[in-house]
């Protein structure tokens, strides 16, 4: 165990078909990319009925599975509690851990798609990118994948990969926000 004690209070759990797992701390990127995200949408959403919600709020969708995601959007108000969200979020967004992303992946994905949640994206800090899932007919299917390319890659292609390359894309429950890859990924340490 770590003898830190800000990192032994920053040890939060999940509960994950039906056993108790530990979060990973999170890394000051991974931090970085959640906040963003959480800008994007909050901002957008001011005013609106759906409801942006950081990391920290939990998600209980079964007796056996309680997650606390990275971000998601409620829109039915109906479902937030004091002690959580009791229901189908309509957007979740997990940002990769290595120590986490098999549960983000695999299990994690299984349960929002059985859930009915309409999408999820699953953010990896270490490559850069975003994949978003939509959920068509009960179950998800990729929709994209996103990469941000930093400057010092994006000197070494040719003017022609550089046009090819896609920036930016629209979420798809609100169809008139343009999500920018250098607004998530820009700035990271």
């Amino acid at each position: 165990m770590n003898g830190n004690l800000a990192y032994q209070k920053e040890q939060r759990e999940e509960l994950i078909g039906g056993k108790v797992v530990m979060m990973s701390p999170a890394s000051s990127n991974h931090n970085r990319i959640a906040e963003n995200i959480d800008f994007l949408f909050r901002t957008y959403l001011k005013g609106k009925r759906c409801v942006p919600l950081g990391d920290g709020y939990s998600l209980h969708l079964t007796s056996k599975d309680w997650f606390v995601p990275d971000f998601m959007i409620v829109c039915d108000r109906d479902k937030i509690k004091p002690r959580g969200v009791y229901g189908t979020p309509d957007l979740v967004l997990e940002v990769l851990s290595p120590a986490t992303a098999k549960n983000d992946r695999f299990y994690k994905k299984d349960a929002y798609e059985a859930s009915g949640v309409p999408e999820y994206w699953l953010v990896d800090p270490l490559h850069h990118t975003i994949e978003v899932y939509l959920l068509q007919d009960g179950n998800y299917v990729l929709d994209n994948l996103y990469i941000f390319y930093p400057p010092e890659e994006l000197e070494e292609m040719s003017d022609e990969e550089k046009a090819a390359l896609i920036t930016e894309f629209k979420c798809h429950i609100f169809d008139d926000l343009v999500i920018r890859l250098d607004d998530i990924f820009g700035d990271l340490f």
